[in-house]
């Protein structure tokens, strides 16, 4: 049975490691958690996850590429909805991605840290690192912050 943990009323005020928990649990049945990526800190200057190489590979078995550009992504989104804070969204505009080795096995893990914070637009810079400290991926995203959606 899978037990979800229920979310601050303000992910903000909330410590951080139950902000975690919460994203955890609401990346089950998303692509994320598809992927197998866990998140260990969020914060909205530094967010750290990992996720499973199995799973996430091209033919060639290597990482693929566009696994590494979820991780960033997710990274990246989770913490400009961090920084905007509750009754706003934040959607990706932009992201890059720079493959520099790669990978077969285990488990990568990627670092989000904050460029640029501001009313309107977050950017991050994601280092994606295999289990030895290695440099598999450097990538940029920047989202769009917005007031809330309303329902159609």
């Amino acid at each position: 049975m899978t037990t979800v943990t229920p979310r601050p009323a303000s992910l903000l005020d909330a410590p951080p490691e139950d902000t975690v928990a919460w994203i955890n649990a609401a990346g089950e049945g998303t692509l994320a958690g598809r992927m197998g990526i866990t998140f260990h800190e969020a914060t909205p200057q530094r967010l750290v996850a990992t996720m499973p190489v199995a799973g996430n590979t091209q033919l060639y078995r290597m990482l693929h590429g566009g696994a590494s550009a979820v991780l960033a992504e997710s990274l990246g989104s989770i913490g400009a909805v961090l920084h905007a804070g509750d009754g706003h969204i934040a959607v990706g505009v932009d992201i890059n991605a720079t493959h520099h080795l790669a990978v077969r096995n285990g488990t990568v893990t990627g670092v989000a840290t904050a460029l640029h914070l501001g009313r309107t637009t977050a950017t991050y810079e994601v280092v994606i690192s295999d289990e030895s400290g290695r440099r598999l991926c450097t990538s940029r995203i920047t989202c769009a912050i917005h007031g809330r959606r309303k329902s159609r």
